[in-house]
């Protein structure tokens, strides 16, 4: 892709003894990965590592210690319950998110938000290791850290023009998305690990390490003012900053609200693969706590390659990410035709590329489309919208994984893609995507 750079102007005081040499110094550090060329992104983007890893590492624990441990009937239900409860604050609270966003200054979201899921795990875990921990104050646990996620995720996203020049926003993207594979990798090897071993007790005494070290990271780094952040393609620079409601931004963006709805119907069925990995474990593969490690990992190993080799897949946002859903529907059924632990690792390695690709491709699309001012508002309702599916698919397929196989629950995702699959396909036909600089 080929894009207009943005002119850096009124940047933080402590860069502008600096700004005589940007060019010469963007110049050399191109040949270095953006997160060793710009200090700022890279102390965030580890933040968001140790930050995603937590509440990920915490998730997959806490569902396996329910499954494995702490519930002998109905595990499906409880599983699903509390999967619910994890991703129902982005929905619930999305105009609240958006609010805040926009309202405060950026690293104070950012930091607040670390650091309240620091002191919430530090409390879980006093309160596991006394003993004859109830399963509703897991629960209670789970649903503050993702209140706090609900808050961190969108706002980074946000955050990325005031971080990275409008050259390096794909790669910044890419970057940033990658935080989830690796957030998945790291709770996949250590989640279900330290449950085994250590308890909820150790579990959550680990996710506090990560969150405060996370909140110590992002209020060290410097972010550039509002006012040199770079403008979406078409946006007037001079322009006031007028931020609309929600519904506004959506209505006045058909061409990303069809998408959105593509991904939204597709959610009800990919996300439920973190419902079915410890049924299937369980169930199927008869495996323990290293099974789920392996599954996890494969999965987040997969979405790691696709967050960075993402840019290259050729063709439309549209026609792309049509072809990704469907090979993700064959990856994520086969398992229900095959019953092997490497088969199945295999398939989710593939799943995770086709999530990888198709999120840096679309989240790069929506950065440049989307009016500066809106962007607070558009990336709170682009969690909301996609994480609408997530309390309902938990639910849905945790319950039915108390009457159908996993492997039954497997062929059920990969059907449930095609549709959504041929409908993006479809929009790619019948839809002219917008005029970006560089897409072709």
């Amino acid at each position: 892709m080929t894009v207009s750079p943005a002119t850096e102007t009124d940047v933080d005081s402590d860069a502008g003894a600096h700004a005589g040499t940007h060019a010469e110094a963007a110049a050399d550090g191109r040949r270095a990965p953006l997160i060793l060329r710009n200090r700022a992104f890279g102390t965030v983007w580890l933040g968001q590592v140790l930050s995603q890893a937590a509440v990920r590492m915490f998730q997959v624990g806490v569902s396996w210690w329910i499954v494995a441990y702490a519930v002998h009937d109905a595990r499906g239900l409880a599983s699903g319950l509390f999967m619910a409860a994890c991703t129902l604050p982005a929905v619930a609270l999305a105009p609240v998110v958006a609010g805040a966003v926009g309202r405060f200054a950026h690293r104070s979201v950012l930091r607040t938000s670390a650091a309240l899921a620091g002191a919430a795990s530090a409390a879980l875990a006093l309160g596991a290791y006394g003993g004859g921990l109830p399963l509703a104050t897991v629960y209670a646990a789970g649903l503050a850290l993702a209140t706090c996620q609900a808050f961190f995720d969108p706002c980074l996203t946000t955050s990325v023009p005031e971080l990275v020049d409008d050259a390096d926003i794909e790669t910044a993207t890419g970057f940033e998305l990658s935080t989830q594979s690796l957030a998945g990798l790291g709770g996949a090897l250590l989640g279900a690990l330290t449950v085994d071993r250590a308890g909820v007790a150790g579990l959550a005494a680990g996710c506090a390490a990560a969150y405060l070290g996370a909140a110590v990271l992002v209020a060290s780094a410097r972010f550039r003012t509002a006012a040199s952040a770079a403008p979406a393609d078409g946006e007037d620079p001079a322009a006031p900053a007028q931020r609309r409601t929600l519904r506004r931004i959506l209505g006045e963006l058909p061409y990303v609200r069809r998408i959105l709805i593509c991904f939204t119907a597709a959610n009800l069925f990919t996300t439920a693969v973190f419902v079915v990995i410890p049924l299937y474990t369980r169930s199927v593969l008869a495996g323990g706590g290293g099974t789920v490690a392996l599954l996890e990992a494969s999965l987040g190993t997969g979405a790691l390659i696709g967050a960075f080799t993402g840019a290259r897949v050729p063709g439309r946002p549209t026609v792309a990410g049509a072809y990704c859903l469907g090979l993700m529907a064959l990856a994520l059924a086969l398992p229900g035709l095959v019953a092997h632990r490497l088969v199945f690792a295999g398939c989710l390695v593939v799943a995770g590329w086709c999530a990888g690709a198709v999120s840096v491709r679309f989240v790069a699309l929506f950065q440049r489309l989307v009016p500066t001012a809106d962007k607070p508002g558009f990336f709170a309702v682009m969690q909301a919208v996609l994480g609408a599916s997530l309390p309902v698919a938990s639910l849905v397929f945790g319950s039915a994984g108390d009457f159908l196989s996993p492997r039954t629950l497997c062929l059920v995702q990969g059907i449930g893609l095609v549709p959504a699959a041929c409908a993006l396909a479809l929009l790619g036909l019948r839809t002219p995507a917008p005029a970006v600089g560089g897409e072709r």
